[in-house]
């Protein structure tokens, strides 16, 4: 197993919805990078128990935090605190590349 890799390498496109990919995923953490070409959106929606932060690598997206709305490019770095609605769209005219970091569920006890 390597611990290390580049986001470049990950990077992919789907005419049906946003791409997905685990760069990693540990006990305690998972990144990915969601990559979403113009006109492609992750609808608004919540973790009740997970943080999420995104960071903007590529291209300008429009995100939605709670009631905020703004637009974020690359550097940019977005927080969605566990059980706020959160999504992202791509109204730009080139694909957006995000990194997205949540801590896993927390595991049910019993």
């Amino acid at each position: 197993m390597s611990y290390f890799t580049h986001y470049r390498d990950h990077v992919g496109a789907r005419p049906d919805k946003f791409h997905k990919a685990t760069l990693c995923e540990g006990q305690f953490l998972m990144l990915g990078l969601n990559c979403l070409e113009p006109g492609q959106a992750h609808a608004v929606h919540t973790h009740a128990d997970q943080d999420k932060v995104y960071i903007v690598m590529d291209g300008v997206g429009w995100f939605t935090v709670a009631d905020e709305r703004q637009e974020a490019a690359a550097g940019a770095v977005i927080w969605a605190p566990a059980g706020v609605p959160h999504g992202v769209e791509n109204r730009g005219s080139e694909r957006l590349n995000v990194l997205v970091g949540m801590g896993p569920a927390p595991k049910k006890k019993g």
